[in-house]
């Protein structure tokens, strides 16, 4: 009988010690001042697979290494559809609506992409306002948005795929290369890969009315191989180049997205850095140690660097510390500059951290 008390009383010890656990890990994830959307990029299982394709199964996927449990809305499309045709109209202004409608951005929303939801949010900060107000709705409150290894200015690769895929001649490396990129199953050019040609994606929406700041971080590392890197301008990240990520407002070949910096930390002068910007766009972490692919993900794969440091962003300052490390001596002498906790963190907690 005494044993059953106890056992009882553990049990409720338990169940309030979860419930104290559940609470904390709850006011942790709801303690940014702003909330947190996220827009995912390209899946490609949708465009070899349409009709078996669940996209908010696969939008929550997509996220589920880090960013998921620390979010508060998703912003889910498939890839099958194009940007501003079925993607605007059956999948983002139903949720747009549905966050006007609850007041989820009432204090502010930070959006967070990757890839080409760097451009389906660009299409939504230039629209959101009309197509809100025209509903007799309040427009959202977008304060900034975080775009990882963005695809705003659109890819080389998708400009040789939508190509090879309508007719065009193949060779050894064009093959290579899409069947690391898009796999083996795809044989039709669909959907948002039309979108994602590079003069396609930067005539979409290209200068919004809204001044959202756009703040860019930039992966420089190589994956597929490397077999991708030859179809893209400049450095890139083995699916989207430098002119891309940075938010370059020419699609040029670029290395850096900084003029004194290189993407692996090196200070040094950067002859072919880009120099003009997208407006409003500001690249604040570079690193050679993450490809498209991870950037986005729980795993740390080594150093990262700044870009810009400190940007405002409604009167919160976005920024990361920095230590300087030197290696070599006399003429192997080299100075890096990196990023606080890089070498403990992966780049997105880093980046996390830094939303207000």
């Amino acid at each position: 009988m005494n044993n059953k008390k106890r056992t009882s009383g553990l049990i409720k010890a338990s169940h309030l010690l979860g419930a104290g656990l559940a609470m904390l890990m709850s006011f942790s994830a709801a303690s940014k001042d702003y909330k947190i959307v996220l827009i995912h990029g390209l899946q490609v299982s949708q465009i070899v697979n349409k009709s078996g394709s669940d996209v908010v199964n696969d939008g929550e996927t997509y996220w589920q290494s880090y960013w998921n449990s620390r979010a508060d809305e998703r912003i889910d499309w498939p890839a099958y559809e194009r940007v501003e045709g079925k993607i605007a109209t059956d999948w983002v202004w139903p949720k747009l609506k549905q966050m006007s409608q609850s007041n989820l951005c009432e204090q502010g929303c930070v959006f967070v992409t990757h890839s080409t939801g760097d451009l389906i949010a660009r299409h939504i900060i230039d629209n959101q306002e009309n197509w809100l107000e025209n509903a007799g709705l309040k427009p959202l409150n977008i304060v900034a948005t975080f775009d990882l290894a963005g695809a705003g200015g659109g890819s080389e690769l998708a400009d040789v795929a939508v190509s090879a895929l309508t007719g065009a001649s193949w060779n050894f490396a064009v093959d290579a290369a899409l069947k690391w990129w898009l796999g083996n199953e795809v044989t039709e050019a669909v959907g948002v890969l039309h979108d994602l040609k590079v003069n396609n994606a930067r005539k979409i929406s290209p200068f919004p009315d809204a001044r959202t700041p756009r703040l860019r971080f930039v992966a420089d590392g190589n994956a597929y191989l490397g077999l991708t890197g030859g179809f893209l301008k400049g450095n890139d990240d083995s699916v989207v180049a430098s002119h891309s990520s940075c938010g370059a407002s020419a699609a040029k070949s670029f290395g850096s997205c900084s003029g004194n910096i290189d993407t692996d930390g090196h200070l040094k002068s950067q002859g072919n850095a880009v120099t003009s910007f997208m407006p409003n766009h500001y690249p604040i972490m570079m690193s050679k140690s993450y490809n498209h692919s991870d950037i986005h993900n729980a795993q740390r794969k080594g150093n990262v660097t700044i870009a810009m440091n400190n940007v405002n962003v409604e009167d919160n300052n976005i920024g990361f510390k920095t230590f300087d490390k030197t290696t070599g001596s006399w003429f192997w002498k080299k100075e890096y500059r990196y990023v606080k906790d890089s070498n403990n963190v992966s780049a997105s907690a880093l980046i996390y951290n830094v939303i207000p």
